[in-house]
C-alpha cells in the first residue's frame, strides 16, 4: 500500500529540486504552514506578522447550494427530480456561499 504523505526528508528533496526561489517558498509553506495551494497562493504580506512569527491563513472555500426553481426544495447535484414537488429539473437555482475562516499558524524560526 502506497503511502499518501511525505516526510520531512523527503520534502527537502522536492525543495532542493525546485528550480527557482518561489518555488521552494510554496513547497516550504505548503508542508509547513498545512495550508490549500489557493491559500498559500493568497498571502500576502499583511497576513504575516513577522514580530510574533506568526501567518494568518485565510481559509476560503466555496460551496454551492442547488434548489428548485418550482417548489425551492434543496437539490442534489445528481437529482432528476424534484424531491418535494416530483417536477423534472430543467435547470436548478445555484447559490453560491462563501465560508471564510481565518487560522493564525506559528511560521518557522530559521537561524
Amino acid at each position: 500500500m502506497a503511502k499518501a504523505y511525505l516526510e520531512p526528508e523527503e520534502i527537502a528533496l522536492v525543495e532542493k529540486a525546485a528550480s527557482n526561489l518561489r518555488d521552494r517558498l510554496l513547497i516550504h509553506l505548503l508542508f509547513h504552514l498545512g495550508c490549500r495551494i489557493s491559500e498559500a497562493l493568497a498571502l500576502a504580506v499583511d497576513n504575516i506578522d513577522f514580530d510574533n512569527a506568526t501567518v494568518c491563513i485565510l481559509h476560503l472555500k466555496t460551496r454551492l447550494k442547488l434548489s428548485c426553481s418550482n417548489c425551492g426544495q434543496r437539490l442534489g447535484r445528481s437529482h432528476t427530480f424534484c424531491p418535494g414537488c416530483g417536477g423534472k429539473i430543467g435547470k436548478a437555482q445555484a447559490e453560491e456561499q462563501q465560508h471564510r475562516r481565518q487560522r493564525v499558524l506559528p511560521a518557522d524560526c530559521v537561524t
